[in-house]
């Protein structure tokens, strides 16, 4: 499986959602049965990237969506300068490589055009910072090693979060 140049959003017609494994099934079925649907309520937004062989194939995904946190849960020097309602940020709800496609970096490939895109989004909508609830230790260290720190926890999950102002570093002179 050789992943193609750029991520594109999901299309139903296009990409076969169902061929998508990843090993874990939260993430499978979110892809099969829920993106679309996500899509089309307007709660979400799915990018994939397809293959070079198939545009049909995913080799990857990630998917967008809004959320807002308590400013109490983050550092001190952080929450003080916020506002005392919630804070608005962008949420990364999913993110998942394909088994035969694991080990090639397309995790981190993926990471990084998520961020880039969370990124845009923020010159339009300014949001707080980026967050993703981990699955387990090893999604947990995959994201602490970019930069992620413990937030909280959200629904029996480890809440991470990377500041906006961080991500605008990452991409500060290559627009």
């Amino acid at each position: 499986m050789t992943p193609a140049s750029k991520f594109v959003e999901l299309n139903k017609a296009l990409h076969e959602r169902n061929l998508f494994d990843c090993g874990v099934e939260e993430l499978n079925t979110f892809l099969h049965k829920f993106s679309v649907r996500h899509r089309e309520a307007g709660i979400s937004l799915t990018m994939v990237l397809p293959t070079q062989e198939s545009t049909a194939e995913i080799c990857a995904f990630y998917t967008l969506s809004h959320t807002e946190i308590k400013r109490q849960t983050l550092p001190q020097s952080m929450a003080k300068r916020l506002p005392r309602y919630p804070v608005p940020v962008l949420l990364l709800a999913q993110l998942a490589v394909h088994k035969t496609a694991q080990g090639l970096g397309l995790g981190k490939i993926a990471l990084i055009r998520a961020l880039r895109h969370c990124h845009e989004i923020n010159i339009h909508l300014p949001s707080f910072a980026v967050v993703v609830d981990v699955l387990d230790d090893g999604v947990q260290h995959f994201y602490t090693q970019y930069g992620f720190q413990v937030l909280d926890t959200d629904n029996g999950r480890i809440r991470l979060f990377l500041s906006m102002k961080a991500v605008g570093q990452l991409f500060s002179g290559s627009e």
